[in-house]
């Protein structure tokens, strides 16, 4: 993988996850290099002639009518960093934080935050040689940046906090010295340079699109699995129906949905089926593919927050002027955000419709109840979708939007806040029940195709060749939790997936 260039300017999501999950290198463009030591030098007069800048020589927030004398204003940045280091609980996975450094890095590189290069390039030399701070989850509101997290990132530029180094948990200065990273410590500004931006729900959200994305498509794939099972009628899928409406997300998914089931008797018309279906088996490209633009919004949204200047104040070198604002807001993401959690839940609850009927007997078109040769004695999948069901309540139950959830803090200074965090939290979780949700009708679909006796499309065959080769055929009845849970795991690997687009090409 070759190393990413940074330059303020061109991050996409897949580079987010590049760095992230997958530990490609970065570094800095030269231009932007340049760029960070004009706008430091700029700083480094205004603070020479004594000129008032929120955060370099007052205080912050509440405190921001607070001027600090020459003594103060260095070792402001330490005291900020440890008050704001306040979070609490669990860590967050090692991939949120290495995509959080990565957007702060990209911040940095348009040359308008005022830090020292040595705080800029000490990101980037934990990223390249695994140095990933310690973080606890929760403890952002998503406005002011994500202060809470973003601190504790911070920590490690004063060879404090903890880091994970090589598999281990390590005392900050511990971590730094065994990667042999030099320790900066903060000047004036340096601090808040590193923490003022939303960069760890931003991170969160590329990971979360990224992954997204993926699940759609097999939202996609399980769906043409129940079509065939359920003898549907395709003319629904016909590309012509969606153009003439307009909704590219709906096209798209149309046409994967056509792509899997080619070769097949279905689509030849050799199977009998009925002049039309129920909602949810004729209606699904209107429903993921409302999903697909939904993506797609957030995820323009998404990228323009990774290469936009998240901070205050900002600093604008050529004008010789610095202005205060709010750029570091979260709104802009935690909202179309909100959104993605939504339609995740909505392709899910769709889902389980198509599960329902691929168990009942009055409406699964000749298979047998439940799923299962043994009715009465064996209960098949009839479990299966209590599973689904509770999976889908919680789901739902996580698709309030935060962004709407404020509360004021810091005596009314901050009086409203994106609570983005909390956005970007409750997709993650939304996201591992629809891997359930999803892996269940992936599974029951597998059992309804062994029971028909017609060809299928080519990459519904591939689909339930590699489901097969993780679950058994229900033939009696077994305690079912282990297969629900492979098959969860199956499609949160995405393995269905890339099986599928080697064997008929991609289906985006």
């Amino acid at each position: 993988m070759n190393t990413l260039i940074i330059t303020g300017n061109d991050l996409k999501i897949e580079d987010v996850v590049n760095v992230a999950r997958n530990g490609q290198k970065v570094e800095l463009h030269p231009d932007a290099i340049i760029r960070i030591n004009k706008c430091r030098a700029m700083l480094e007069k205004k603070v020479e002639a004594r000129e008032i800048m929120y955060g370099v020589n007052t205080g912050i927030g509440e405190f921001s009518e607070v001027v600090l004398n020459d003594d103060q204003v260095q070792d402001f940045q330490k005291y900020l960093i440890y008050n704001h280091a306040a979070g609490i609980g669990d860590p967050a996975p090692i991939e949120y934080v290495r995509g959080a450094m990565l957007g702060r890095i990209n911040v940095h590189a348009h040359g308008n935050s005022g830090c020292r290069l040595e705080i800029t390039q000490t990101f980037v030399e934990m990223l390249n040689k695994g140095v990933t701070p310690f973080v606890c989850q929760k403890g952002s509101v998503g406005a002011s940046g994500d202060l809470a997290p973003m601190s504790q990132i911070a920590l490690l530029l004063m060879g404090e906090g903890h880091a994970y180094y090589k598999g281990e948990l390590l005392e900050g200065k511990t971590a730094m010295d065994k990667a042999g990273i030099p320790i900066p410590g903060l000047k004036a500004r340096d601090g808040l340079a590193a923490i003022n931006g939303s960069n760890v729900l931003t991170a969160m959200s590329a990971i979360m699109l990224f992954d997204g994305n993926n699940f759609l498509k097999q939202a996609e794939i399980a769906a043409a699995m129940s079509l065939e099972a359920l003898k549907a009628n395709m003319r629904p899928y016909d590309v012509r129906l969606h153009k003439v409406r307009g909704f590219s997300g709906a096209i798209r998914s149309a046409a994967a949905i056509n792509k899997l089931v080619s070769g097949g008797d279905l689509k030849e018309g050799k199977v009998k089926c009925k002049v039309q279906d129920a909602y949810s088996m004729r209606s699904t490209p209107q429903v993921i593919g409302a999903a697909h633009d939904s993506l797609a919004w957030a995820r323009s949204q998404v990228e323009i927050e990774l290469n936009g200047v998240g901070d205050n104040p900002i600093f604008f070198p050529d004008e010789n002027i610095q202005l205060t604002g709010a750029n570091f807001q979260g709104t802009p993401v935690s909202l179309p955000m909100d959104m993605v959690g939504v339609a995740i839940t909505m392709v899910c609850v769709m889902s389980e419709r198509r599960m329902n009927r691929l168990n009942n007997p009055a409406l699964s078109v000749g298979l047998p109840a439940f799923l299962t040769k043994g009715a009465g004695m064996f209960s098949g999948l009839m479990l299966s979708q209590y599973t689904a069901d509770m999976q889908i309540v919680e789901q739902r139950i996580l698709s309030m939007p935060a962004s709407i959830q404020s509360i004021p803090a810091a005596a009314d200074q901050e009086d409203f806040v994106s609570m983005g965090m909390n956005t970007a939290i409750k997709n993650f979780q939304i996201m591992d029940n629809a891997y359930g949700v999803l892996g269940i009708e992936i599974m029951a679909a597998a059992q309804a195709l062994d029971f028909r006796e017609f060809k299928f499309g080519t990459g519904v065959t591939k689909a339930r060749e590699i489901v097969r080769k993780h679950v058994a055929f229900l033939d009696i009845d077994r305690p079912l939790y282990p297969d629900h849970t492979k098959m969860k795991e199956l499609v949160k690997s995405c393995e269905i997936l890339h099986e599928v687009e080697k064997t008929i090409g991609s289906l985006e």
